[in-house]
């Protein structure tokens, strides 16, 4: 899937492996594109290269202008940002701690 979303100009992509972590997957894809109409576009062509595959339940949600869409692939989840909305809910540090960076506006 990485390569499918590079091929099609996503940024940023970043893959979070969850073994271990959680039982909704085994991977976290988070990608972001440069408008909503990208995101869309970057989710019909992953899910249409999860079907190619052999993924026959794909379960795509977000594709209105909410800057977020969510494409299920089952062992994999992929999530497509509006750069904007990727730094408002940034999963990456949910995911990894470590990304996590306190700001002067999070002290008390």
């Amino acid at each position: 899937m990485e390569a499918v979303l590079d091929q099609h100009k996503a940024v940023d992509i970043t893959v979070i492996d969850l073994n271990g972590k959680s039982s909704i997957g085994d991977f976290l894809l988070i990608a972001t594109g440069t408008s909503q109409r990208h995101l869309h576009a970057l989710a019909l062509y992953a899910q249409e290269k999860a079907k190619a595959l052999g993924i026959g339940h794909t379960r795509l949600e977000g594709t209105d202008a909410s800057g977020w869409v969510i494409l299920d692939l089952g062992d994999v989840i992929v999530h497509l940002f509006l750069a904007e909305t990727r730094v408002l809910y940034d999963l990456e540090s949910m995911w990894n701690p470590k990304l996590y960076q306190r700001t002067s506006q999070d002290t008390p």
